[in-house]
């Protein structure tokens, strides 16, 4: 009996030794290979920044139109045109620096913070300059951003603008505020992408609280039509009214349709010289 208990005090002792020596291992595995971690990616610009390139145009030209002749041949276009470019204006100095502060970030590498959260710090001049600090977070389905600036003597890391989008990075949205003295919601932007045809969709939303074009919106996209590869919906909330631009990426022609203005919901066109034409 005592050499039996001897021989289970023994087998014992290995059980132990063998318990120890496997957590241990297994601390010395988790010390050699860490566990990897990368920033997110920044999201492309496209998904902050529309295109308005098609028709900035139309500023150049109807400053050049003379006594108005050719402005008569081409009034589908510029109807078309005045609608894209008052947002494009509006929105030009009322996003510069948010606009500044985003293509910025891509010029610079981030930091990780103690939380695992990235951040991105540099600083923009629009007039003055603005000192920016972008926040991205992956998260278990989502990557967050935050994007806070700051202006000496005025305000200190007032958050701008904020967004989320999936792991993938195709589709997301973000919140614009404004200015620091106003501090409320301004825009609401939603975007989609498709890396594998080059196509995608970016949604401004006028989000003010109480302002009386709050839903208006302009949508803009590419798409893979043959005809038409371009478009944009623009809708005035005052006027309950929806104009729907559609044109060729490559040659130019394009058709519009706008209710309020034309007095019908057909379509109306212009050809490859931006000049009115039959409708196919």
């Amino acid at each position: 009996m005592k050499i039996r208990g001897h021989i289970l005090l023994a087998a014992f002792a290995v059980f132990l030794m063998a318990i120890t020596g496997a957590f241990i291992g297994c601390g010395d595995d988790e010390t050699v290979n860490p566990p990897v971690v990368t920033p997110p990616d920044l999201p492309p610009q496209s998904t902050f920044v529309m295109d308005f390139d098609d028709f900035t145009q139309y500023v150049l030209w109807s400053s050049n139109a003379g006594d108005n002749t050719e402005a008569l041949t081409k009034q589908n276009w510029g109807q078309s045109a005045v609608r894209v470019a008052f947002w494009n204006i509006a929105l030009t100095v009322t996003l510069a620096v948010p606009v500044a502060a985003f293509v910025e970030a891509f010029q610079h590498d981030p930091m990780q913070l103690e939380d695992g959260s990235w951040q991105w710090t540099y600083s923009v001049t629009v007039g003055v300059e603005h000192t920016c600090r972008l926040v991205g977070n992956v998260e278990e389905n989502e990557v967050s951003w935050s994007m806070y600036l700051s202006k000496e003597g005025e305000f200190t890391d007032y958050l701008w603008y904020s967004g989320t989008h999936n792991l993938p990075a195709t589709e997301g949205e973000w919140t614009v505020n404004r200015g620091h003295d106003q501090a409320n919601p301004f825009l609401g932007i939603e975007w989609h992408r498709n890396v594998s045809t080059a196509t995608g969709d970016l949604k401004y939303t006028n989000i003010i609280p109480g302002d009386a074009e709050n839903g208006g919106y302009i949508y803009y996209g590419s798409t893979t039509d043959t005809d038409y590869d371009r478009f944009y919906n623009i809708y005035n909330k005052g006027q309950d009214n929806l104009a729907e631009i559609e044109w060729n990426f490559t040659d130019k022609n394009g058709h519009v349709k706008d209710e309020n203005f034309y007095g019908d919901t057909d379509w109306h066109c212009w050809d490859t010289n931006l000049d009115d034409v039959d409708c196919p």
